[in-house]
């Protein structure tokens, strides 16, 4: 119904994306966003291994015979990461879209083209979506200021930054940060993007694989509910508002020569993990963006997604089909 350059690029029928989601890109999920039309990625680091990632693919291949992706986010970690051989298992397994995030993937490059893959870069700023298309990917994610997880440290929101990076980039951009329903995606399509990528909603959907507890937890917060932590630190991640939240708030201000050490114990992707496998709300960090404003109910991948593509073309026919521009004026001497 509404066919766009990402359709075109990635094969999918409609210009919706379920973006990388640490802890929650498997295959239930990815399969039924697949299945509904949209495109999916389950998220490598999710996976405890490449050898794991490899049976995850599988696994959504009996799920599926429609595209999805697999996504790799790059980012320092106290521990090292094998992220070279999770992107040689992605490829060695036929996976044909990659997401990208996090670090420059450049190095990774090589190993993506030389095996046909098309590359999704997400970036939260113009001059790293430039920097991704003159290194060869295929498309950008333009992650807006509202997003869950890590914003970047420009604080531009994706009104702006949107438009502004239309203006000068190529190559197909997937509009983040800030969606969760069919207003968001004729905006962002009038904004010069070519799709919209959803994360918390996708969390809030009946085949992610969370605890019920986090997902009420989701639809019960309000577009103010969450905070953004790491400033100082130069990494800044918006998470939901909970105890934990506040604690990380409280050594912030109380200590402004903190590290991460000091910051560990509450963040820790154990922690996070077991919040989302055993609904305990307080036990560790919930990422989340502000969209959960915009979350109402938890309906199946496909209800959401029928949803989103029924009312954007209401929106489109109807809504501003009865707009009637006014004849513009002519210039006065």
């Amino acid at each position: 119904m509404f066919k766009t350059r990402v359709t075109e690029l990635f094969g999918i029928e409609h210009p919706l994306v379920q973006g990388g989601l640490q802890g929650v890109g498997k295959a239930e999920l990815v399969s039924a966003v697949a299945n509904a039309g949209a495109l999916g990625f389950l998220t490598a680091l999710t996976q405890p291994t490449p050898e794991d990632l490899v049976k995850e693919i599988q696994r959504t291949r009996d799920m599926t015979d429609k595209p999805f992706g697999v996504n790799l986010t790059i980012l320092p970690t106290l521990t090292p990461v094998p992220y070279e051989e999770y992107a040689r298992a992605a490829v060695e397994s036929d996976v044909r879209i990659i997401e990208t995030a996090g670090r420059n993937p450049e190095p990774f490059m090589p190993i993506f083209k030389e095996a046909g893959v098309k590359t999704l870069h997400k970036c939260t700023s113009v001059r790293h979506g430039l920097k991704a298309q003159s290194i060869g990917c295929d498309a950008v994610g333009i992650d807006g200021l509202e997003c869950a997880g890590h914003p970047g440290e420009d604080d531009v929101p994706g009104l702006v930054l949107l438009p502004t990076s239309a203006d000068q980039i190529d190559i197909p951009i997937v509009a983040s940060g800030g969606f969760a329903d069919a207003r968001g995606l004729v905006a962002a399509l009038a904004l010069g993007a070519d799709a919209i990528n959803m994360g918390s909603r996708m969390v809030a959907t009946r085949e992610a694989p969370v605890h019920d507890n986090v997902k009420q937890f989701m639809v019960q917060c309000s577009e103010r509910d969450t905070v953004l932590i790491f400033r100082k630190l130069r990494n800044t991640a918006r998470i939901l508002k909970n105890s934990v939240a506040e604690r990380i708030r409280e050594v912030e201000t109380s200590n402004p020569d903190h590290t991460i050490e000091d910051l560990i114990e509450y963040v820790s992707g154990e922690k996070s993990r077991q919040v989302l496998e055993t609904g305990d709300l307080d036990h560790g960090i919930i990422w989340g963006g502000q969209t959960v404003g915009l979350i109402q109910d938890i309906p199946t991948v496909k209800e959401l997604i029928d949803r989103i593509i029924l009312e954007a073309a209401d929106i489109v026919n109807h809504r501003l089909g009865t707009l009637t521009p006014a004849a513009p004026r002519r210039a006065t001497a």
